[in-house]
């Protein structure tokens, strides 16, 4: 004999059901209600991400970007350098939940251990022999030199590095499931964050003494 429709025990099953079966709309970013939202990032309002300028001002040149030229990699000694095209850079990617950045190395170039806190990256190596590497939260390292036409990924929010370990210059171009995918460098936010800091926190952390962390901080400017 057939359960009525009107039940509790139905209803119930039909709720369990619901409850058990996956939700899109809860496992992932919504879908885009419009074509494009170039972004107006002089906007003085902004809610997780920028309002959108309105389409009558929206020219072809919004939707085009350049990431040809070398980016500068001897102002620092990790002589490397990135030049990103997320929305701040290329607004027209507003709402559209990717980005990229060009990575230009010099011979012995690192980009620093960092973490990516809202987005998976992967890579591709057009020049060089890149190291890369990443951690996991279980304290597992993996790692690959990649020569080009080769590509990476790194999980979200891992800690990860690229150095460049060949005999010339190298290029990496990434991309991000993310319009903003931000960056947390673990030196610079250890050891130079304003205010810095404590020393207490790092000795103990890090097992050194005061001179030890002092002298980091130094390097970083905190």
């Amino acid at each position: 004999m057939m359960k009525s429709s009107n039940s509790p025990l139905y209803l119930l099953s039909c709720l369990l059901m619901l409850l058990l079966l996956p939700v899109p709309s809860l496992s992932a970013d919504p879908d885009s209600l419009q074509d494009f939202c170039v972004a107006d990032l002089n906007a003085s309002i902004s809610i997780n991400g920028f309002p959108c300028i309105p389409a009558s001002k929206v020219n072809a040149s919004d939707f085009f970007f350049d990431l040809s030229k070398e980016g500068v990699t001897n102002t620092s000694n990790l002589n490397s350098s990135v030049t990103p095209a997320n929305v701040l850079a290329f607004p027209a990617v507003n709402t559209l939940g990717i980005s990229m950045n060009r990575v230009d190395f010099d011979l012995g170039g690192l980009n620093p251990p960092h973490s990516h806190p809202r987005a998976t990256e992967m890579g591709l190596v057009v020049e060089g022999s890149i190291l890369v590497g990443f951690v996991t939260t279980s304290n597992v390292y993996y790692s690959k030199v990649l020569t080009p036409g080769e590509v990476f990924v790194i999980p979200r929010g891992l800690v990860h590095f690229q150095k460049n370990v060949g005999n010339k210059k190298g290029i990496v171009f990434t991309s991000f499931n993310s319009q903003m995918p931000g960056v947390v460098i673990a030196s610079m936010t250890l050891f130079g964050s304003q205010p810095p800091m404590p020393n207490e926190v790092l000795t103990q952390a890090f097992q050194v003494d005061d001179a030890v962390v002092n002298s980091i901080k130094s390097k970083f400017g905190s």
